[in-house]
């Protein structure tokens, strides 16, 4: 377990090759410090995966990006990973925690620069996914050096505080990346929200170095390179043509891939039974799926991950895009979802848990469905005058229903899993919820985008009446009205339509060039705006509906999951 060295003074010293053995030696400074280096990057990381959300407009017309980048963008993250989690922390076991974090946290970095001066949207994509896998192999090491430094005593403590550091992390990332893109740093626009990480994870780095326990596990369960890429294609078969299929009008080759996903994923469970008898190292333990819970709880998982993710990135557009805010007003809006979070794992979340199991979850799920439906009626009712605090009801119920969901759901879906699995299970769980929230953008991709494109001419319809009494009072011959008319509808229609927003359609440039008078033309600028946040209202509710039935899956299924749930269950889920 260890070999001998020689120190500076010359004196022999046991060198410690087990990150056991190191950490055992650690003062309670040592751990107070080695504890903040990690806590510094998995916040790194959580304000990464919330912080690009409120940076999508000024992205999309600083590169000219498209709506299927965007999605990229949001998914690409999760999807990295998501597919290296397990991996990543295999391979802290082999090379050594310590290691691996060092190598994560700088590969995080670079990835950070390179996405802060992208210069093309393919380029922002590639950054976005190494960002994702950097973070996969960061994010596990900090979880390991926590067990190998504390007690199992000292562990709840522990898991509470990087609780505590996600819900601040996920309601703080908007709003850090709303005050950066206002406050335009060297006129650099939304390039600051990335390149912020470039000083933290520098630091990170230097203080690994010092202070973080070295070595690896005595006893490391080997790599599953394999399975590793088997579930990797069967993601990409998945999620590629659901994102890219609507922008390229769905060609045969999408729907073929899509289905090739199945036998691809049959390939990846009967590895991993085959691995199971070879070695023990599966990258999925095949017995977690002998309990009926844990293979339900993964699915309810996808589901909420899924739920949640498309009603983010879906009122994030509707807000900054259809109803005009600005990132940090964006930002602000939200903020009562992270109260409603807050507020219910305080006080009723766990108790709840404890007394009434799996209903948890779904008091939760109508909670959050009562809390879409209520925002939706307000964008309905309001749309381009809606106003933040007439989102606030929905918004705190959705977070109080996030709360009660949340609270519960790894506690249920872990209650009876076998405890020699206690320390992979939580893994696969986050790992799955991480494609869940990539499945969803993607779905829900199809269907907002699909609406937006769809539903314009009928918005524009919405604003017609007026437009031409504008016209009337201008003193617009009526013989030349619907000509103008018509060709203002086209503008609108192709702008909505266009898959570059940055570059403006011929058609709209004829629009500009015909001769209207400055208030004539505010005027139809105005009425644009109420036509689009039609648009995104009726896109918005069209999303509403499949993050509703969503819910109401997951409603279904958690009256299949345990009532009572073990107080070690309930400890892992936190």
């Amino acid at each position: 377990m260890s070999k001998l060295h020689r120190d500076k003074r010359g004196d022999t010293v046991a060198k410690a090759t087990s990150a056991h053995e190191h950490a055992a030696r650690f003062s309670a400074r040592q751990k107070k410090i080695a504890l903040v280096v990690g806590a510094l990057a998995f916040v790194m990381d959580l304000l990464d995966s919330t912080i690009v959300n409120v940076a999508i407009p000024s992205i999309q017309h600083n590169l000219g990006a498209s709506y299927a980048t965007i999605q990229w963008l949001v998914a690409g993250y999760s999807l990295a990973f998501a597919l290296l989690l397990v991996t990543g922390g295999r391979m802290g076991d082999v090379f050594g925690y310590k290691k691996l974090f060092m190598w994560g946290v700088g590969g995080f970095t670079l990835a950070s620069l390179f996405s802060g001066v992208a210069w093309d949207p393919s380029v922002l994509i590639v950054a976005r996914f190494l960002q994702g896998s950097m973070a996969a192999l960061m994010v596990p090491q900090v979880m390991s050096m926590m067990q190998i430094m504390y007690k199992p005593a000292e562990r709840g403590a522990i898991n509470g505080l990087f609780g505590a550091l996600g819900g601040m992390a996920a309601s703080l990332g908007p709003i850090i990346g709303g005050l950066l893109i206002k406050a335009n740093i060297f006129g650099w626009d939304w390039r600051p929200i990335f390149l912020i990480n470039v000083p933290v994870g520098i630091f990170a780095l230097i203080a690994a170095r010092k202070y973080l326990p070295d070595g690896k596990s005595p006893h490391p369960l080997k790599l599953d390179i394999f399975g590793t890429f088997l579930i990797l294609g069967t993601l990409f078969l998945l999620i590629y043509p659901l994102i890219q299929g609507r922008e390229l009008g769905w060609p045969t080759w999408s729907y073929i891939m899509m289905v090739a996903s199945l036998p691809v994923l049959a390939v990846f469970a009967r590895w991993q039974q085959i691995k199971q008898k070879r070695d023990g190292s599966p990258l999925v333990v095949p017995e977690l799926f002998r309990k009926s819970s844990f293979t339900l709880g993964m699915l309810v998982n996808v589901i909420v991950e899924g739920a949640m993710i498309s009603f983010f990135l879906t009122f994030t557009l509707l807000i900054q895009i259809g109803l005009g805010y600005s990132a940090i007003h964006a930002a602000l809006t939200g903020l009562p979802v992270a109260f409603g979070i807050a507020m219910t794992m305080a006080t009723a979340g766990a108790k709840l848990v404890v007394k009434i199991g799996a209903r948890t979850m779904s008091i939760g799920t109508i909670v959050m469905s009562s809390g879409l439906l209520t925002t939706a009626f307000m964008v309905h009712r309001y749309q381009l005058a809606t106003h933040s605090w007439q989102f606030i009801p929905g918004l705190l119920l959705f977070g109080v229903g996030m709360g009660l969901i949340f609270v519960s759901l790894f506690a249920v879906v872990l209650n009876d899993v076998d405890v020699s699995h206690a320390g992979s299970a939580p893994g696969v769980l986050n790992a799955i919820q991480q494609v869940g929230g990539a499945v969803g953008v993607a779905i829900i991709g199809v269907i907002l985008f699909g609406s937006l494109k769809a539903n314009a001419p009928t918005s524009f319809q919405s604003v017609q009446p007026q437009l031409r009494a504008q016209l009337t009072a201008a003193h617009v011959p009526a013989t030349a009205q619907p000509q103008i008319m018509a060709g203002i509808k086209q503008c609108y229609v192709d702008t909505a339509s266009a898959k570059d927003q940055s570059v403006t359609p011929a058609s709209c440039k004829q629009a500009e060039s015909s001769s209207l008078s400055p208030a004539l033309a505010a005027d139809i600028k105005h009425d644009a705006l109420q036509a689009n946040a039609h648009n995104f209202s009726v896109a918005f509710k069209k999303s509403t509906i499949f993050e509703i039935s969503l819910l109401a899956l997951t409603f279904i299924l958690s009256w299949f999951l345990p009532k009572h749930i073990r107080a070690e269950a309930l400890a892992e889920g936190f």
